[in-house]
């Protein structure tokens, strides 16, 4: 078989491959936004069905024969032409799912789908005990695939591979260290501070229609495209990219805490224009897909709040909000509004958590997971271990369990190894944003004027359209010209805050 006609008939299966997984997704959005309770049984062994199907495609042995027509042919000899690129990235793929039994994959894929649920209850009831035994079992079950996988230094990288490829534990453990280090004293700057938010007004009632319009017109002016998406309530916000055309971006609406919905909301558009930009015609492909989660994350955390926090943003939608908030906003002036919203503080909440502590979230969770894997930490005992990671990095505790241990979906789901990926995002957000405002010029005066097309065209052109064609670092290197580097989000930090409370 010639190399053309091996690549078609990889690209073929691997596109079906692709379909199957954008039945998953659906499911799982379905799942999350209006699934009713008594489905829950019925839908994790659909979802386990269907992860066996997935899987069955991906560890076909025809698509190794292919490959292998094709690797070293002429058809791949520019390592950047798009065959060269989907070769490169299936051969990854495929060689990480031959190591996986399908047992466990189907296994995973029932457990998570049902302990999803539970883990909505045990939140809204504040009780991990509820939990535990999903845990137990997710993180035996994690630990089996990271035997399947193998490693090199340290079991916890198999799982990073999944979503961060060639990230290593030593190393992002030094960069949440570094961070950590270098922020504490802003921090507590800023809590000493002459200044103070007035964070109240932000816990005034807005009305939940009216939240709920003021974020979809800021969804749709900064570019998400709601003939090719659309916007539901969820318990945990999230996106779901269904193919393209059909992108799903969730958030959370609540009376009283305006910032949580609004910004949740702003984040997930971050996501959602990101798969609103990648290329069409290699759906199902990895030149269709972002090449880590790291990347996704970092347009999620720059629309949220590099683009969603800063002054421009805030005097174009202001006089919305007054209009939309006339209570809430009555005698709130556009200064102290943007001082409440960088409000910062030590808090228990990662969604809610401000730019300046937000990455002491992420070590708490890193961490954790980590001992989890490595067999150092018995899921039940878990609530003791987030307390005092809390009170060790954050200097506060959390007094029950859905503030604590059970705010976030992500174990619940089998996804450890994800929490980093925040953390890189907020990295690779600032970088990207300096570089984008050497091209453009001031952004905040464009923003201002209500004009966020340039931002998303520049992102487009060097993050989105590139698909999966060069690894996180090179694509962080071609965009900005230096490679991933944290001292751009210092910068800002320090800067940024800086000014608002009269601080260095």
């Amino acid at each position: 078989m010639n190399a053309e006609t091996a690549y078609a008939k990889l690209i073929r299966a691997t596109q079906e491959a692709g379909l199957l997984e954008s039945c998953s997704e659906l499911l799982a959005w379905d799942e999350d936004t209006c699934m009713p309770p008594g489905g829950v049984a019925h839908r994790g062994r659909q979802m386990a069905l269907l992860a066996g199907l997935v899987h069955d495609r991906w560890t076909d042995r025809r698509l190794g024969d292919w490959l292998s027509a094709v690797e070293g042919s002429p058809l791949v000899a520019e390592p950047r032409s798009a065959e060269a690129v989907n070769v490169r990235e299936l051969r990854r793929a495929i060689d990480r799912a031959r190591k996986l039994p399908r047992s466990l994959v189907e296994e995973l894929a029932q457990v998570t789908s049902l302990a999803h649920q539970e883990w909505g209850i045990a939140r809204r009831r504040s009780d991990f005990k509820q939990f535990l035994p999903w845990l137990e079992r997710i993180v035996t079950l994690k630990r089996i695939e990271v035997e399947s996988l193998g490693w090199e230094a340290d079991p916890y990288d198999a799982l990073l591979e999944e979503y961060e490829p060639g990230a290593r534990a030593e190393t992002l453990g030094k960069l949440l260290a570094t961070l950590c280090k270098e922020l504490t004293p802003l921090v507590g700057a800023i809590t000493g501070a002459k200044r103070h938010a007035n964070v109240g007004i932000l816990t005034r009632r807005f009305p939940l229609q009216r939240q709920r319009t003021f974020s979809q017109k800021a969804a749709a002016a900064v570019g998400f495209d709601f003939t090719r998406g659309r916007l539901d309530s969820t318990t945990h916000p999230f996106f779901a990219s269904i193919g393209p055309g059909d992108v799903r971006i969730t958030t959370r609406y609540a009376l009283k805490r305006f910032s949580e919905a609004f910004f949740a909301t702003l984040h997930e558009v971050g996501h959602g224009l990101y798969e609103q930009g990648l290329p069409p015609e290699h759906h199902g492909c990895p030149m269709g897909d972002a090449p880590s989660l790291g990347i996704h994350e970092s347009q999620a955390r720059l629309w949220e709040n590099a683009v969603g926090r800063s002054q421009g943003f805030w005097r174009h939608f202001f006089p919305l909000a007054c209009t939309l908030f006339p209570t809430a906003l009555r005698d709130v002036g556009l200064d102290e509004f943007l001082l409440a919203i960088h409000h910062v503080a030590p808090s228990l909440n990662r969604v809610q958590a401000d730019e300046v502590t937000y990455n002491l979230h992420i070590r708490v969770r890193f961490e954790l997971e980590r001992a989890l894997i490595h067999g150092d930490l018995a899921p039940a005992n878990v609530p003791d271990a987030w307390n005092e990671g809390y009170r060790r990095y954050v200097g506060i505790s959390p007094s029950d369990d859905a503030e604590g241990c059970l705010q976030d979906s992500h174990w619940a789901a089998g996804m450890f190894g994800y929490f980093p990926t925040y953390t890189l995002g907020n990295v690779i957000a600032a970088q990207l944003m300096a570089a984008a405002a050497k091209d453009l010029g001031d952004l905040n005066v464009l923003f201002a004027r209500g004009e966020f097309d340039a931002l998303r065209d520049w992102l487009t052109e060097r993050i989105y359209a590139e698909g999966g064609r060069f690894s996180a670092a090179e694509l962080v290197e071609r965009a900005t010209g230096s490679p991933p580097d944290h001292r751009p989000l210092i910068q800002a930090l320090r800067r940024e805050y800086g000014e608002l409370y009269g601080v260095s």
